[in-house]
């Protein structure tokens, strides 16, 4: 997902930092060299291609390392229904128009003659313009980028330090999307929800309770810059409860790491995505578990949610759910990432079937659980024979 962060932070900054921001609040690197795979006894990479495929159309982003520069766009590449269109800054302009009218645009002959085809680099994207008359009358021809500017701007980042609970929050805008990390909209989310009456605040009470946390969370705008969060001391509603409400930096750290996750799989719009890093970070076994049933319902109104976690349990319950016939298979997709001796990561990819099952566990997962039971029952039981022999 890096790849796919850094052009976010890129499209995020407010100004121009070039084909790609390598410091940043949703990734931090000093240098291209970071980012770029090492392997002992190889030639060092010196490029890299993300490639992302939408409907029928594929498109591919190349950067490549340019020595005190950092990464730089080097081509981009548009395929669609067999046609594949490459643009770079030093192409043949000739040719590219060629693979343009096979992709079906067209364009008057006499404006064409007028002016001249011109890639132009935009942020992390290359895009064609036709340039009239060489008088600044640009028209657009191609921009790669256009079907994934929203999509990736738009993406919901819930890393996995999610920071400590604050006292007060700073005041922040709420739309439809959040340049950065999402910990830092949270509580101005939910003080929107609370002025607008919005059933969000009330579905968030409810997953809150159904982890075993709290059962309400209240948002107090302190002053123009700053907004209090308050939790209910007790896991579910009691008499008086209303008021029985503390500062979320005086409960555990399960509540305040897992509201950014709760919050923003209610925020999320269909076809958003909502990428979230280790949710179940202090989190009790049994609301790990939980976790699994409000991911399925945020998938199942549309949002695209992509969780990277350590958890057999969420995972085992996502599974019950597919049993229970509580969350169709075609909805989960699962990718193990194993890195082998020489440090290469293969990333192998299982669908679910009917039933939930999706073959063999990746080595060292799943097993070390059974494996530690079996130890401890063994150990146990030689002691307990020693003793009463």
């Amino acid at each position: 997902m890096q790849p796919v962060l850094l052009l976010k932070q890129t499209l995020d900054a407010p100004y121009d930092p070039g084909s790609l921001l390598l410091g940043g609040s949703n990734v931090r690197l000093t240098s291209a060299a970071q980012l770029l795979s090492k392997k002992s006894g190889s030639l060092a990479i010196k490029e890299f291609s993300v490639e992302f495929e939408i409907d029928s159309r594929k498109i591919e982003l190349c950067f490549r390392h340019v020595p005190d520069k950092g990464l730089d766009i080097f081509s981009n590449t548009v395929s669609d229904e067999g046609v594949e269109v490459v643009i770079t800054s030093d192409g043949d302009l000739i040719a590219l128009k060629k693979k343009l009218e096979k992709l079906g645009m067209r364009w008057p002959d006499d404006m064409y003659k007028r002016g001249s085809l011109e890639v132009v680099r935009d942020r992390s994207f290359l895009n064609v313009e036709l340039v009239i008359d060489n008088k600044g009358f640009r028209l657009p021809v191609l921009n790669p980028g256009e079907v994934l500017i929203e999509m990736i701007g738009k993406l919901i980042h819930v890393p996995g330090l999610r920071g400590n609970p604050e006292r007060d929050y700073r005041t922040t805008a709420v739309g439809d999307s959040f340049p950065g990390t999402f910990e830092v909209y949270v509580a101005s989310v939910i003080k929107h929800w609370e002025s607008s009456s919005d059933p969000k605040l009330a579905q968030l009470g409810m997953h809150l309770e159904n982890l075993g946390l709290t059962w309400k969370v209240r948002a107090e705008q302190r002053d123009e810059t700053q907004v209090e969060l308050k939790v209910g001391r007790l896991p579910h509603s009691a008499r008086g409860g209303a008021q029985d409400l503390v500062s979320i930096a005086d409960v555990g750290f399960g509540v305040s790491q897992t509201l950014p996750v709760l919050v923003a799989l209610l925020a999320a719009k269909p076809e958003q995505i909502v990428y979230i890093e280790q949710p179940e970070i202090h989190l009790h076994p049994r609301a790990q578990r939980a976790l699994a049933a409000i991911f399925a319902e945020a998938a199942k109104r549309g949002v695209i949610v992509i969780v990277e976690t350590h958890s057999a349990l969420l995972l085992r319950g996502v599974q019950t759910l597919v049993a229970k016939n509580e969350l169709v298979p075609d909805l989960v997709k699962l990718h193990w990432f194993q890195r082998d001796k020489s440090g290469i990561t293969s990333v192998i990819s299982a669908d679910l079937d009917d039933t939930g099952a999706f073959g063999d566990w990746p080595e060292d997962f799943d097993d070390v659980e059974l494996s530690l039971d079996k130890e401890y029952l063994s150990a146990a039981e030689a002691k307990l024979f020693r003793k009463n022999n």
